[in-house]
C-alpha cells in the first residue's frame, strides 16, 4: 500500500471515529434531555392542575397544597406558583408574602417569556414564567402563572459540552500519538536509508538496504538496492579494465626485460661454467673456494632469471598445454631444481599421498612453477630450516583433487592473508610479489581454487583444488 493512500486512510478512520463518538454523545444528550423536558412538562402540568382547581373551587384556596407540591417540583425547575384573577390580584400563591398583590394584566404576557425578576439565591440562570390563562366554558376566571428555572436543561447541556470536549481531547491525543508512532515508523528507516547512502558514497558497496514494507520507502530501498549492484558491477568492470591495462604494461615491460636482461643473464652463466672448466683444473688448491665462488653467482644468475620469468608469465595470457600426469611424478620433476638449495636451508619436504591417486590433467611445466613457489614460500618462511609437507587427498563426491603444502615457518599476519594474492604485495625484503599472484591464475586457469590457512608463529597451509579430469 502506498505512504499516501495510508495516511489518508488513517486521518479518515480518526475522522469518523470522532464523528461517530460525537454523533453517540449527542444522541445520549438529546435522549436525557427530553426526558428532563418531560419530567419538567409533567411536574408543571401538576402544579397548572393544583392552581386550576384553587381557582375553580367554590371554597378559599389552600396555599399550603401549592407549598407542599412546589417543596417536591423545586427539583424539576419550578421556583414559584402564582394564581391570578382577572383583576391582577395574585389570590394564592406558593410564596404567601405574594398573596394579595397586584399585577398589570396588560404586561402579564401569556405563554413562556424571561422573568423580570431575579432567581433564587441558588439558581444560575435566568428565570422564566410561564402564563396559562384559565378558562371554563366560555368565562375566564384568571391566571396560573409559574416561575421556571431551567437549571436542570443548564446541567444537561453542561454535561453533554463536558462529554464532547473530553471525547475530542481523547481523538486528538490518540491522533497525536499515532501521529507520533507514524513519524516514528516512517522516519526511522528514513534515517537508515540516509545513513547507507552516506557508506555508500564513502565508498562502501557491502551495504545492503532494507525495508519490508510496499509502500515508497520500501520501492526506495530496492531501488537503492539496484543502483549499489550497479555500482559494484561498475566497479568491477573498472576493476578488470584497470588489470587488462595493468596486464598489458607488464606484458610490455616483461618484453624489454626479457630482451634486456635475460641475454646477459644467459651469457654470465655461459661465462660461469667456462671459467670453472677453466679454472678448477689449474687451481687445484684452491678449487673448492672456486667452485663454491661460481656456484654462488649461478645461483644469483638464477634467482634474476626467475624474477624475469615471473614478469613474462604474469604479463602474457596463458597457453595450456594440458597433459595427464600424476602428483608424484609432478614433484619428482620439481625438486631436482630446489634440492641443493633446501638442503643448505636445512629444509626437509616430506609427502603424504595416497598411493591409489589418480592422474591430474594439466599443463606440467605451469603446474611445477606453482610447485616450486609454494616450496620456496614455505623455505623462505623457515631461516632456521624446519619440514614442507606435500600431502593430497581425493573428493570423489565433489569430483576434485585437494593439493596441500604445509610448512612450520613464521606465519602470515591476520591482515595479510586477503592480501597474499594480490600482485606486487610482499612482506618479504627480497621480492616482488608475483609468484603466489601468478601461482593463483594458473589454478584459476585449470579451472581449480587456492586457499590459504595460516596461524602467526604455527605455520601456513596452502590448498589447491583442481577438478578431476
Amino acid at each position: 500500500m502506498r505512504l499516501n493512500t495510508k495516511l489518508v486512510m488513517i486521518m479518515l478512520t480518526m475522522l469518523v471515529i470522532a464523528m461517530l463518538i460525537l454523533f453517540v454523545l449527542n444522541q445520549f444528550s438529546q435522549n436525557d434531555l427530553v426526558e428532563e423536558i418531560q419530567e419538567s412538562s409533567t411536574v408543571v402540568s401538576k402544579a397548572i392542575q393544583l392552581s386550576v382547581e384553587d381557582l375553580t373551587s367554590e371554597t378559599e384556596a389552600e396555599s399550603s397544597r401549592l407549598m407542599e407540591y412546589l417543596q417536591e417540583a423545586r427539583n424539576r425547575g419550578v421556583n414559584e406558583i402564582n394564581i391570578i384573577n382577572n383583576d391582577g390580584e395574585i389570590i394564592n400563591s406558593s410564596d404567601p408574602a405574594r398573596v394579595g398583590k397586584k399585577q398589570e394584566i396588560k404586561k402579564l404576557e401569556k405563554g413562556l417569556k424571561a422573568s423580570r425578576r431575579q432567581g433564587g439565591s441558588g439558581s444560575s440562570l435566568k428565570p422564566y414564567d410561564l402564563v396559562v390563562p384559565v378558562i371554563v366554558g366560555d368565562e375566564q376566571l384568571g391566571y396560573v402563572q409559574v416561575n421556571l428555572l431551567l437549571d436542570n436543561i443548564r446541567d444537561i447541556q453542561h454535561a453533554n459540552f463536558v462529554k464532547r470536549l473530553a471525547a475530542t481531547s481523547v481523538v486528538f491525543l490518540i491522533g497525536m500519538f499515532v501521529t507520533i508512532f507514524l513519524a516514528r515508523k516512517y522516519t526511522s528507516p528514513i534515517h537508515r536509508l540516509a545513513t547507507g547512502v552516506k557508506n555508500v558514497s564513502a565508498g562502501d558497496l557491502s551495504v545492503t538496504f532494507h525495508a519490508k514494507s510496499g509502500d515508497e520507502i520500501g520501492e526506495l530501498a530496492e531501488n537503492l538496492n539496484e543502483l549499489v549492484e550497479k555500482l559494484k558491477e561498475k566497479e568491477l568492470l573498472e576493476k578488470r579494465l584497470y588489470e587488462a591495462e595493468h596486464l598489458s604494461k607488464v606484458g610490455q615491460l616483461a618484453a624489454g626485460i626479457a630482451h634486456e636482461i635475460r641475454n646477459p643473464l644467459n651469457y654470465i652463466s655461459l661465462a660461469i661454467d667456462h671459467l670453472k672448466s677453466e679454472l678448477l683444473p689449474s687451481c687445484p688448491e684452491k678449487g673448492g673456494e672456486l667452485e663454491s665462488i661460481a656456484n654462488n653467482i649461478k645461483e644469483e644468475v638464477r634467482k634474476a632469471n626467475y624474477m624475469v620469468l615471473n614478469f613474462m608469465n604474469y604479463g602474457r595470457p596463458l597457453k595450456l598445454r594440458l597433459q595427464q600426469i600424476s602428483y608424484r611424478e609432478l614433484i619428482d620433476k620439481a625438486m631436482p631444481i630446489m634440492q641443493d638449495r633446501l638442503k643448505e636451508q636445512r629444509i626437509e619436504v616430506l609427502r603424504d599421498i595416497p598411493d591409489d591417486l589418480p592422474s591430474m590433467l594439466v599443463d606440467p611445466e605451469l603446474m611445477r612453477n606453482c610447485l616450486c613457489n609454494f616450496i620456496t614460500n614455505g623455505a623462505q618462511s623457515m631461516p632456521d630450516g624446519g619440514r614442507i609437507t606435500l600431502g593430497a587427498n581425493l573428493d570423489r563426491e565433489a569430483g576434485a583433487l585437494h593439493l596441500t603444502f604445509s610448512d612450520q615457518g613464521v606465519g602470515i599476519e591476520p591482515q595479510d592473508l586477503e592480501k597474499v594474492f594480490q600482485p606486487y604485495f610482499t612482506t618479504k625484503e627480497a621480492g616482488i610479489g608475483l609468484g603466489l599472484a601468478i601461482t593463483e591464475r594458473i589454478v584459476k586457469e585449470h579451472g581449480g581454487s587456492l586457499e590459504v590457512k595460516s596461524r602467526k608463529g604455527e605455520g601456513t597451509t596452502f590448498t589447491v583444488n583442481l577438478p578431476l579430469g
